[in-house]
């Protein structure tokens, strides 16, 4: 009974996603009004349409929304780790009080930041550029994942520090040939969440973005929208489905670090 109950649990959460698959096959003035998940009609087209539906083929915003998650991911790992690790692993003076500022951000609604950030991007020059959606990400600014990070490295024993000090490595060394192996399950999972948090993010790339070349995929989405009542549903679904893809696969590549990583940092 209780497998019976998790796929009925598993087939309701799954059905926003099959009508999705379902309505990208159907004629756009059908998607409202064929209910059923197996098309009356396929149109096929939704797909070829779709991809060159906007003022740009569909590929471009696919690719400018994977330049952005990779070095939105390479950003994070390498700056959220350091800092991590400093937390973690080193003594300094005020090392306690640091780490509960820090704490103290993933507190701090980030709607209150929007205005001075754009303010900051607008004298830096750098709207309409990918700058105020990637730089941020070298530099540390997500608690959160710093503090996983943190949990898993409190997590491997002391004595490999000592070790590696009695063989002449300092600081930087231990971290990269000691520190660093060891957190695989925390960097795997910091990375999914990046790539899927950073994939779908909408509010950052409207803000920042206006040339229609540098737009990302939850932008070029919205364009198959009409206000007047005139938008392109089959398509739209179907371009959806499209930049679903990556995630998911994405997702089941790390998915046993992912799992491990949560797990062994005591986040439940």
């Amino acid at each position: 009974m209780r497998h019976v109950l998790l796929s009925a649990v598993g087939v309701i959460m799954m059905y926003p996603l099959l009508w999705m698959i379902s309505s990208s096959l159907k004629p756009s003035n059908t998607v409202f009004t064929d209910e059923s998940l197996w098309p009356a009609v396929l149109d096929l087209g939704n797909y070829s349409r779709g991809w060159t539906a906007l003022s740009e083929p569909f590929e471009i915003y696919l690719v400018n929304s994977l330049v952005i998650v990779v070095l939105s991911i390479v950003g994070n790992l390498l700056s959220c780790s350091l800092a991590a690790y400093a937390f973690a692993r080193l003594r300094f003076t005020g090392r306690k009080l640091f780490f509960a500022m820090m704490l103290g951000t993933m507190m701090l609604p980030g709607h209150v930041l929007v205005v001075p950030q754009y303010v900051m991007f607008d004298r830096l020059e750098w709207l309409n550029t990918y700058y105020p959606l990637l730089v941020p990400h070298f530099l540390a600014t997500n608690g959160f994942y710093i503090f996983l990070m943190v949990q898993f490295m409190r997590s491997l024993p002391q004595e490999l520090d000592d070790a590696a000090r009695i063989d002449g490595c300092g600081p930087f060394r231990t971290f990269w040939k000691v520190i660093m192996p060891l957190c695989l399950p925390a960097f795997a999972t910091t990375a999914i969440f990046t790539f899927i948090s950073v994939w779908n993010e909408f509010f950052g790339p409207l803000l920042y973005l206006t040339d229609p070349e540098l737009y990302t995929v939850p932008l070029a989405l919205r364009q198959f929208m009409d206000s007047e009542g005139q938008s392109q549903w089959g398509e739209m679904f179907a371009m959806s489905f499209l930049s679903l893809a990556p995630v998911i696969g994405f997702f089941i590549a790390g998915q046993k670090y992912l799992v491990k990583g949560i797990a062994t940092t005591g986040l439940r």
